[in-house]
């Protein structure tokens, strides 16, 4: 991380969690899921489909945390996190997290489900980023499986942009968007000057989804207001047998 008079560069990591196991549901690696992020450095992460509680999971497994899976992977790497609950049921609730090396001066989690049994939201938070004004918006998104619900969501998100984030503000917004026909691209640089920054830097998005094959590109990146956002290269292993989707890291500098 360089601060600087006219610049400052931070880290963003995005991961969806799988809520601490691997695909198919085969072995819990939220420990080693924690070194991972760890390992990454990043000052702010973007967490989806990250577990609060799961009363079941608690009693059956040995090295189930106490806590709250997010408050478990910020540690004492991470000193500020916000959490958004959107699934509830009976044994216990998940949602999207963001882990912040600066102080989260303003959180709020937008319910954005849709009809069905999906539960969805959309976790905005404000950061102050030390010596540098104005605050960060960061937006953690976990969008729908059906394509009719995400186009939904992505009007939401974008009201969202329209009405609480300052048009000179830097945006960051990051997550599992399940948009496997990459139409957010459009959507989002036409009605709120969003870039994507692997599309930026390599003309498309890059491929996350299943983590050991990648074909899809699910995960996403948006930056509005940088001065500077460039891609990170992470190693496919131990990423690949982490989570059924592979992170995206980017460093920005404003």
């Amino acid at each position: 991380m360089v601060a600087a008079s006219s610049s400052f560069s931070f880290k963003v990591l995005t991961v969806n969690t799988h809520k601490g196991f691997t695909v198919f549901n085969r072995r819990f690696m939220l420990h080693e899921l924690r070194e991972a992020v760890r390992g990454v450095s990043a000052d702010v992460v973007f967490l989806q489909e990250v577990q609060g509680t799961h009363a079941k999971h608690q009693g059956r497994l040995a090295d189930w945390p106490e806590a709250p899976h997010y408050e478990f992977l910020a540690d004492s790497i991470w000193p500020q996190f916000a959490y958004g609950r959107n699934a509830v049921y009976p044994s216990g609730h998940h949602g999207n997290a963001l882990l912040s090396k600066f102080p989260i001066v303003h959180h709020e989690n937008r319910d954005v489900s849709i009809a069905g049994p999906e539960r969805r939201g959309l976790l905005h938070c404000v950061l102050r980023l030390p010596d540098h004004e104005p605050e960060v918006h960061a937006i953690c998104v976990h969008l729908g499986l059906q394509e009719s619900h995400r186009r939904q969501q992505l009007e939401l998100l974008r009201h969202m942009i329209e009405d609480e984030v300052p048009g000179d503000a830097p945006l960051l917004i990051a997550g599992d968007f399940n948009d496997w026909r990459r139409r957010a691209h459009h959507v989002l640089d036409r009605c709120a000057g969003l870039h994507e920054v692997f599309v930026r830097a390599h003309g498309q998005a890059a491929k996350t989804f299943p983590a050991r094959w990648p074909m899809l590109s699910l995960d996403r990146i948006y930056v509005r207001n940088a001065r500077v956002h460039s891609p990170m290269v992470l190693p496919r292993r131990p990423w690949s047998h982490l989570s059924d989707h592979a992170p995206l890291a980017a460093e920005i500098s404003l």
